[in-house]
């Protein structure tokens, strides 16, 4: 067995063997030019075979019905699910307000789309050190538990996974996903708390984001000339820092907006100040040329329209998630995915006759659904939302 840990400054191991020499590479401590840069990024083995991803657009009517319960109420949907694209793309000038949904969602059918994403430049980068086995912790339904665990087993690796709190009387979601591909421990709530912070979020999973900018980039997709306002829901905010750090570098016309859900706002932006810290010091590579407003940050974090504790769900919530699967054919769950959901419809409605396409990531969480069928009944003083499903 050979577990490691690995520095974030550690820069090997990272190119394409079928364009650069097998043996260890560093990256130059000079300033390396933009396009050399990208190289250095990109030009490496992936654990997706492509960043390829669906776009479909999601049209509203332009009647608005208004109501204090939330901005999804008695609203309907309709999916292009081919709509123009590259130059193509109508400006916002008609009644009818849209946004667009890149479906990240469907790139695995076990794994959400933000943790390949972020898996996508990490995984390789452990092959190439001939590491056997990962271990990693997380909730009792944790995404990231369990996409580690899928992820590792379909390339021969070992994962080991301590989830949080006492195993469930029925295994389900992400919980029932990690217990069949890897090796699962229960760990006491009160050893827990007490943990090293074992899962630091590291430059390398911000790559596999920014590759994703650089593919949706591209003239025949979003291009790089008109503005769009992209919407991601925020649980570490990873993914979003991501998106920001590659529409900031590539110099796109895009305000990315992240919806948090699991933390504070000082807590969302020191995480961002660290991610973009590490980044730079991972690639070793001045970016302030590129980054010129980073003290401002590269994200704009916003609270979700009905705040609430994380994982919380709100009495109708359940009800506009079978509203949106059944109109448009895309799912999304009350806990991440719908607070994203909420603002694309908000600020579609905004940029109705403005200059910006709003763009939501999908970033996946069908599983979600699954686990949330763990939740205490209303008697016990909570709400159950598998109650509510017709």
């Amino acid at each position: 067995m050979k577990l490691q840990r690995l520095p974030i400054t550690m820069s090997r191991g990272f190119h394409s063997h079928a364009h650069l020499p097998r043996g260890p590479q560093g990256i130059s401590e000079a300033k390396l030019g933009c396009e050399e840069f990208l190289v250095k990024l990109l030009d490496r083995r992936w654990t997706l075979v492509s960043p390829d991803t669906k776009i479909q657009q999601i049209m509203l009517p332009p009647e608005r019905i208004k109501d204090e319960d939330g901005p999804l109420k008695d609203k309907s949907w309709f999916n292009m699910p081919n709509p123009l694209l590259g130059d193509q793309i109508t400006d916002n000038s008609g009644p009818d307000s849209s946004f667009y949904v890149v479906r990240d969602d469907l790139l695995h059918p076990l794994v959400n789309g933000n943790k390949a994403r972020k898996l996508d430049a990490v995984l390789p980068l452990l092959e190439d050190h001939s590491v056997t086995d990962v271990v990693t912790c997380g909730g009792c339904q944790s995404a990231h538990a369990a996409a580690v665990a899928v992820s590792c087993a379909e390339r021969g690796l070992r994962s080991h996974l301590l989830l949080r709190g006492e195993q469930p009387d029925i295994l389900t979601g992400y919980n029932l996903i990690s217990t069949m591909y890897g090796n699962v421990k229960y760990v006491p709530r009160s050893v827990y708390a007490n943990r090293e912070e074992t899962l630091k979020t590291h430059a390398s999973s911000v790559a596999g984001v920014i590759r994703l900018v650089h593919y949706l980039s591209q003239s025949h997709l979003l291009g790089k000339e008109k503005a769009m306002k992209f919407v991601v829901d925020a649980g570490t905010g990873t993914t979003a820092v991501g998106l920001g750090l590659g529409a900031i570098y590539f110099g796109l016309p895009w305000k990315i907006t992240a919806v948090m859900l699991a933390d504070t706002l000082d807590n969302y932006r020191e995480r961002e100040r660290r991610l973009i810290s590490d980044f730079k010091r991972h690639f070793r590579f001045d970016l302030d040329h590129a980054l010129r407003e980073i003290d401002r940050g590269v994200v704009n974090w916003v609270e979700r329209y009905h705040p609430r504790k994380f994982g919380n769900v709100i009495k109708g919530e359940i009800e506009v998630c079978q509203e949106i699967a059944r109109q448009t054919g895309i799912l999304v769950d009350p806990v991440y995915t719908l607070a994203a959901w909420e603002l694309a419809s908000l600020l579609s409605e905004k940029e109705a006759r403005g200059d910006a396409e709003v763009v939501m990531l999908h970033t996946g969480g069908t599983l979600g659904m699954f686990g949330l069928a763990q939740r205490p009944d209303k008697n016990q003083g909570k709400y159950r939302p598998d109650q509510h499903i017709k």
